[in-house]
């Protein structure tokens, strides 16, 4: 056997890139050296094995676990080298049995042979398989460690070079979309693409839940097929969490910036928690008007200085009238609507903003400002009312819990 081995290595060889495509690199000279080397190996060894049989076989198990990694850094499943190693198996033992007809070998010689054979190859596919599994694992690591340098470059501001995003995307197998957003999320993590707190995030979505707030950053949301974007915002309806404006991959950080600011002001009150991701396109005039909240507040202790001249309930209820009236285009009729008041309380509340603000009621610059101010005022107001009927719940619940009386010293 040991004669013939180069002239079965060169067959088996032959046939493998005949018949397994994978394998056929002619024009890699490296990478036929170690189709070759495999080859030559796993015969050589098995021959070794026959003449002794308590010879070690670590090093083929060695050569063998690296062709298993090979195969999987590759982008290759096990199904081709197991394909590979099957047809090397029936050219050889084909060989074997010539060689042994012609040394008139005996029947049970030749049967211990062929198990010795079978034994050999499985040990060489475990081994195979062994490098395959310790490399995918390690390939998953490191592919997430580079998604995550990929988010951390596309969030960059200002943003990356598009070079340098495209080279990492490629290096993290993370194809370039034309158009993403970005989902800013409070509360528990569990997000890193594995089931976990009843969610499974969908392929090519970048994630990184060790940022404050956790953000997802979702390929083509809008895109035609399955929307990835709509399969996360049912995933995540149990979450707070805001999803920024679909912009061009270059401005992520963009809506990176706006799906956080929606974030706060939910959590501030200012914006309506809803039962389901706050989308930033829906709540667009608010965010713009708190986008500088020092400046807003400078805005509106300047233009609504007059209302300061009356008490504290009369001038709420002139600021929503007043408010109401700059929304409805001077409509007596739907303000009072509006206010479930009757039209002639509107007509004497307006009387007394006549005389407050005079002709800046008029004024369409001023009028602009008013109603700035007074959005604000509003939100803030709402915001207040929802923390006190919070507050309201939690004495409710508190005063419904029944107590227990200790027993007294004497008993």
């Amino acid at each position: 056997m040991r004669r013939t081995l180069d002239d079965v290595a060169e067959e088996v060889e032959r046939e493998v890139q005949k018949c397994v495509p994978e394998y056929s690199r002619p024009a890699d000279d490296t990478y036929m050296r170690t189709l070759r080397s495999g080859v030559v190996d796993a015969l050589g060894l098995f021959i070794e094995r026959i003449a002794d049989p308590g010879r070690g076989w670590e090093r083929v198990a060695r050569a063998y676990q690296q062709i298993g990694r090979g195969e999987a850094v590759e982008g290759r499943s096990l199904d081709t080298l197991q394909a590979a190693l099957r047809l090397g198996s029936r050219v050889a033992w084909r060989r074997m049995g010539e060689l042994a007809e012609d040394m008139k070998l005996e029947p049970h010689i030749v049967a211990a042979l062929g198990e010795a054979a079978f034994v050999h190859m499985h040990e060489i596919a475990e081994a195979a398989t062994t490098g395959h599994t310790e490399e995918l694992l390690r390939g998953d690591g490191e592919l997430q460690r580079r998604r995550k340098r990929l988010l951390d470059l596309l969030l960059a501001d200002p943003p990356a070079s598009p070079e340098a995003v495209q080279e990492l995307a490629h290096a993290a197998r993370w194809p370039l979309p034309r158009r993403v957003a970005v989902i800013a999320l409070h509360g528990p993590a569990g997000l890193d693409g594995r089931e976990e707190d009843g969610m499974l995030l969908p392929a090519g979505v970048l994630a990184d839940t060790g940022a404050r707030p956790a953000r997802l950053l979702v390929p083509d949301p809008d895109g035609p097929g399955p929307s990835r974007g709509r399969v996360l915002l049912r995933a995540l309806r149990e979450r707070p969490a805001a999803i920024g404006p679909t912009v061009p991959l270059g401005e992520a950080a963009r809506s990176l910036r706006w799906a956080t600011r929606a974030l706060t002001l939910v959590r501030r009150g200012v914006l309506p928690p809803g039962t389901g991701v706050v989308r930033c396109s829906d709540h667009l005039p608010t965010l713009l008007l708190y986008a500088d909240e020092p400046l807003l507040r400078a805005l509106g202790l300047r233009v609504l200085a007059p209302l300061a001249a009356v008490s504290a309930p009369q001038r709420d209820r002139l600021a929503e009238t007043l408010l109401a009236w700059l929304q409805s285009g001077n409509s007596v009729g739907d303000v009072a609507a509006r206010l479930h008041v009757h039209p002639q309380t509107v007509r004497y509340r307006l009387r007394q903003l006549e005389k407050l603000f005079g002709d800046r009621l008029r004024d369409p610059e001023s009028r602009f400002e008013l109603e700035l101010a007074l959005r604000a005022q509003a939100a803030d107001s709402v915001r207040e009312e929802r923390g006190e009927r919070a507050q309201a719940h939690v004495r409710e619940a508190a005063a419904s819990t029944p107590s227990h009386r200790l027993p007294s010293a004497g008993r």
